[in-house]
C-alpha cells in the first residue's frame, strides 16, 4: 500500500533519492567495473599471450566466446534468486568464485585449459548482470531506473578505458618468473575476492532491511515500489512462464542476440583491430583502445538521462544500435588513413554505448516483478550467447584469411540487423512513469 499523506510529507523525497543513490550505486558500479574488466582483459592479454602460448586467432575466438556459454547456465535462476532470495549472498558468491578463476587464467598452458578456464569464469559470473537489473527494481522506481542503469553501465567503458593503460603497464613486468600477461590476470582478478567479502558484510537487499534509512523513509520507498508493482498487476498479472512465451520477450532476445554479436566481438577484438590498422606498438594500441572506450562513458550517461526525460526507451535502443553499425561501416571506407579511421571508431563508440541502458529497462516496463526477472534472464542469455557467436565467428573469419575491414563489415551488419528488429517492438508504456 502507498504511504498515507502524513507519512509522505514527513519524508524529503529528493533527499531520500540522493541517499539511496549514494548508498547503492558506488559499490554496484565498482563491482561491475571489476566484473567487466575480468571478462574482457583477455583482449589486452592476447597481445602477448598469443605469442607466448602459440594460440591461433581461432583458438582465441573460441576461448573468448566459450565464456558466454558458461554464463548461460545460471542466467534465469540467478535473476530469480535476487528477486526471491538475497542479492547480498548471491553477489558475494559470484565475486569470490569469479575472482579466483580469473586469477587462475594466468596458469593456462594449452588451448583446452584456456577453454575450461574461460567456461568456468562464465559459470562463476552467471546471473550477475540480470541480478543487478532486478536489484535496481527493489530500490528505484521506473522513472529513475534508466538513469540508475546508465550509471551502472558507465562501468563498461570506464573499466575498459582504465584496463587498457593498467594492462599496458602490467604486460611489461616480470616478477617471480611469471610474464606480464600472467600478472595481468592475477592483479586484475584478486580484487573481486576482496569485494565479495565486502558485499557479504555491507550490502542491503531491500529498503525494509536498510538500517541506514529512517522508518519513515523505508515505509515511503517500499510504498512507492509496492504501488508501482500493484499498478502492473492490475493492468494484467503475468506469470514467469507466460512472460517467457511473450512475442515481445522473444523479439528482445533475437534483437539483442544479433546486435550484441557485433557488440561483444567489437569489444574483445578492438585491441587486435587497432594494432593491425595502425601498425603501432602494444602500448600505442592500448592507448587508442582506451580512447575508444573513453568516448563511451559520456554516451552511457547521456542516453540514460535522455531516455528517462523523454520516456522513450525503444528508439533510443534501436536507433543507437543501427547508428553503431552505420558509423562502423564508415570506418571501412577505402583510402582512409588510420587517423580518420580512429575518428570513425570513436564516433562508433558514442553510438555503441548509447543503446545499452535504455534497452535493459524495456523488460520491466510492462511485466510484474518475477516475470520481469525471468524475462531479463532469458534476454541476457541471448545477449551472452551473442558473445560466444560473435567472438567465435570473428576468430574463424580471421583464421580463414579475412582482413580487418571484412570483419568490421560483419560486425556492422549485426548491429544494423539488431536495431531493425528492435524497431518492430510494441510496448504499452505509461508515459507518466
Amino acid at each position: 500500500m502507498p504511504p498515507a499523506p502524513s507519512e509522505s510529507h514527513a519524508v524529503d523525497v529528493a533527499a531520500l533519492r540522493r541517499k539511496v543513490a549514494w548508498r547503492i550505486l558506488p559499490l554496484v558500479i565498482l563491482l561491475y567495473i571489476i566484473s567487466y574488466l575480468d571478462r574482457a582483459n583477455v583482449a589486452f592479454a592476447k597481445l602477448r599471450m598469443a605469442q607466448a602460448l602459440g594460440f591461433s586467432e581461432e583458438v582465441f575466438g573460441f576461448g573468448i566466446g566459450v565464456f558466454f556459454i558458461g554464463y548461460l547456465f545460471l542466467e534465469i535462476p540467478g535473476a530469480l534468486l535476487v528477486e526471491r532470495w538475497s542479492a547480498r549472498k548471491w553477489f558475494a558468491r559470484i565475486l569470490i568464485t569469479w575472482g579466483i578463476i580469473s586469477a587462475a587464467m594466468a596458469f593456462v598452458k594449452t588451448p583446452l585449459q584456456f577453454y575450461y578456464a574461460r567456461f568456468l569464469l562464465g559459470v562463476a559470473e552467471a546471473g550477475f548482470f540480470p541480478g543487478i537489473i532486478v536489484y535496481f527494481s527493489h530500490w528505484f522506481v521506473q522513472r529513475e531506473r534508466s538513469r540508475a542503469l546508465s550509471w551502472l553501465l558507465v562501468a563498461v567503458p570506464f573499466s575498459l578505458a582504465l584496463g587498457a593503460p593498467v594492462s599496458s603497464m602490467l604486460l611489461d613486468v616480470r616478477w617471480l618468473s611469471l610474464s606480464g600477461w600472467q600478472w595481468l590476470f592475477i592483479v586484475e582478478g584478486l580484487p573481486a575476492v576482496l569485494l565479495g567479502v565486502i558485499v557479504l558484510a555491507s550490502f542491503t537487499d531491500r529498503p525494509r532491511n536498510a538500517q541506514w534509512l529512517t522508518e519513515a523513509e523505508r515505509d515511503h520507498l517500499e510504498g512507492e515500489l509496492a504501488a508501482e508493482a500493484a499498478a502492473k498487476t492490475i493492468a494484467g498479472k503475468i506469470s514467469v512462464w507466460q512472460a517467457l512465451r511473450l512475442p515481445m520477450v522473444w523479439l528482445l532476445v533475437v534483437a539483442v542476440t544479433i546486435g550484441n554479436s557485433g557488440g561483444y566481438a567489437l569489444t574483445f577484438w578492438l585491441p587486435t583491430t587497432v594494432k593491425n590498422l595502425s601498425g603501432g606498438s602494444d602500448q600505442m594500441t592500448l592507448f587508442y583502445s582506451a580512447l575508444y572506450y573513453s568516448c563511451g562513458i559520456a554516451s552511457v550517461l547521456v542516453s540514460g538521462y535522455s531516455a528517462d526525460r523523454s520516456g522513450d526507451r525503444k528508439w533510443h535502443a534501436a536507433g543507437g544500435m543501427m547508428a553503431t553499425g552505420i558509423l562502423l561501416l564508415c570506418s571501412t571506407i577505402p583510402g582512409q588513413g588510420f587517423g580518420t579511421q580512429m575518428i570513425w571508431l570513436c564516433l562508433t563508440a558514442l553510438a555503441a554505448f548509447f543503446w545499452i541502458s535504455p534497452f535493459w529497462t524495456l523488460p520491466s516496463l510492462s511485466l510484474t516483478a518475477s516475470a520481469a526477472a525471468a524475462a531479463t534472464g532469458l534476454i541476457n542469455m541471448g545477449a551472452n550467447f551473442a558473445g560466444y557467436a560473435g567472438n567465435h565467428a570473428t576468430g574463424w573469419l580471421r583464421s580463414h584469411g579475412y582482413g580487418e575491414l571484412q570483419c568490421l563489415h560483419f560486425l556492422a551488419v549485426c548491429f544494423i540487423t539488431g536495431g531493425i528488429l528492435l524497431s518492430f517492438l510494441r510496448l504499452k508504456i505509461d508515459r507518466s512513469t
